[in-house]
């Protein structure tokens, strides 16, 4: 493994304006709103606030650089590509200044947002290698006619993302969208705006034309709205929670019925059976919900163990909680720093409240760690049942909720007793143990004796109320095209 080089603890702040045909700007109302610390809850900066007027601008921009005879429409796919990889490269020359603003402004380790660099990098190469690869079909049909496909792209596509790996989704949003060659307006989490901004600008140098990549950072209710609304907007990606992804799919319909991919929420299990090494599987599954202070979609939120092991395990996994080294995200022995915002720690502490008032039984943690900041204490709850709401709501934060069961059909059924269906996982030697569950489990993705492990050619998407669509990979592709069918009279058959 490379050396994590020092982080720079007070990166300078580069851009804090609206990013619109290529250029920095003031938001038209002329309203700024302060991004925080997560580490002390003090302003960073203060970034312009973009709403409806600004989205207006900015579609405009994004339509106007999608229209026929434009250097985007215009130029060859292979050129798209080399683009998205200068944007790569850039990437890689500015990833220690990235990996430091994105751990100042989201609180996440800066050992993890370095890597998280890294998989930046890696999506907008693998997409760019897909620019010249997006083709159709010839199909026969009855008759002197030639029939072939087209794929074609949407046009303007809104992105929506998220605070919790705020380059990462912004890098899975522009990249295949790009690729096919559309045009993009996006509006990153109000929480965590700097990295999408200063990324922004890496698309002007590597050579994007003026109008194809336009950020627009502001709230929710009037960016985001916005966005999801706008009759020119051809296609919306949205990642983060259900309730708000049920709003977007609304507001889609009913403007001009643009396509819409969800990644939503989720409640993962993750299953423990029998013949599971113990040791080994702690750690995956203490990873499995502690990575990035519990705020990640997939966290597997749900620890099912196996009657025969649960005493064992609970004992092995509260040990290893009560070691985690929690405190400065700058510090490269903190293994996880504070949640994003004062909202989400409250939220977190409520929901473990809850648990300890509903009979679960509090092992380790559930308070706040310190006196600045929304650090939580890692928290393991032992004796969780589905009845509990920290056994069925999604917390996005660092508590284990851990479970017994005796039998498969007794963790299939309550496996997929929930709303959610984006990940699962299970830890077990037997193959058709494996397969038995990998087949009758309900998620998009379904991990065997690890977890969290994915990569940019990997489809990922959810079942139920975690989402609709699939992003990454091939799969991801088709959202973002048109299928177009030709039929052409000939004079004899083909």
């Amino acid at each position: 493994m490379a050396q994590i080089p020092t982080a720079i603890r007070e990166p300078e702040i580069k851009f804090t304006q609206l990013f619109i045909n290529n250029e920095w700007v003031n938001s038209v109302s002329g309203k700024t709103f302060p991004t925080l610390n997560p580490t002390n809850g003090k302003t960073i900066c203060d970034v312009q606030e973009g709403d409806k007027a600004d989205v207006d601008l900015a579609v405009a921009a994004a339509k106007k650089a999608f229209e026929f005879g434009s250097p985007w429409q215009k130029m060859d796919a292979s050129k798209r590509g080399a683009l998205l990889h200068k944007v790569a490269d850039l990437v890689e020359r500015d990833r220690l200044y990235l990996a430091s603003l994105e751990t100042l402004d989201c609180g996440k380790s800066f050992k993890d947002a370095y890597g998280e660099m890294a998989a930046v990098s890696n999506f907008l190469r693998y997409f760019a290698g897909w620019t010249d690869k997006i083709q159709g079909k010839t199909i026969p049909i009855d008759g002197a006619f030639f029939c072939y496909t087209r794929h074609e792209p949407v046009g303007v596509c809104g992105s929506i993302i998220p605070w919790n790996f705020p380059l990462v989704l912004f890098a899975l949003k522009l990249a295949p969208a790009l690729a096919c060659g559309n045009t993009v307006v996006l509006k990153p989490a109000e929480q965590t705006p700097l990295t999408a901004l200063y990324a922004a600008t890496l698309f002007k140098e590597a050579g994007f034309p003026a109008g194809v990549v336009n950020i627009v950072p502001g709230y929710g209710p009037t960016a985001g709205a916005a966005i999801s609304s706008h009759p020119d907007v051809n296609k919306i990606s949205f990642t983060g929670s259900t309730d708000v992804g049920q709003t977007i799919m609304a507001a889609a319909a009913r403007s001009n019925l643009k396509r819409v991919t969800l990644e939503l929420g989720g409640k993962s299990p993750l299953v423990v059976w029998k013949d599971a090494n113990i040791d080994t599987v702690v750690e995956w599954a203490h990873q499995a919900i502690f990575f990035n202070c519990g705020q990640v979609c997939t966290a597997g939120s749900r620890t099912y163990v196996h009657e025969d092991l649960y005493d064992e395990f609970v004992k092995k996994a509260v040990a290893r909680a009560k070691a985690k080294t929690i405190g400065d995200p700058f510090d490269t022995k903190s293994e996880y720093g504070p949640q994003v915002c004062e909202e989400q720690f409250n939220k977190v502490l409520e929901l473990i409240e809850s648990g300890k008032t509903e009979g679960a039984t509090l092992e380790t943690g559930g308070q706040r760690h310190g006196t600045d900041g929304y650090f939580v204490q890692p928290t393991v709850f032992s004796n969780v049942t589905e009845k509990m709401r920290i056994g069925r709501e999604e917390i996005f934060g660092p508590v284990q909720s851990i479970m017994k069961f005796k039998d498969m059909e007794e963790i299939i059924a309550r496996a997929n007793d929930t709303k959610y269906g984006l990940a699962a996982a299970i830890f077990t030697e037997d193959i058709d143990t494996a397969l038995t569950f990998t087949s009758r489990v309900k998620a998009g993705t379904v991990w065997v004796n690890c977890y969290f492990k994915t990569g940019p050619g990997a489809p990922f998407g959810g079942f139920g109320m975690s989402g609709i669509g699939r992003e990454c990979g091939e799969y991801g592709l088709q959202a973002y095209t048109e299928v177009k069918n030709v039929v052409m009279k000939t004079s004899v058959k083909l």
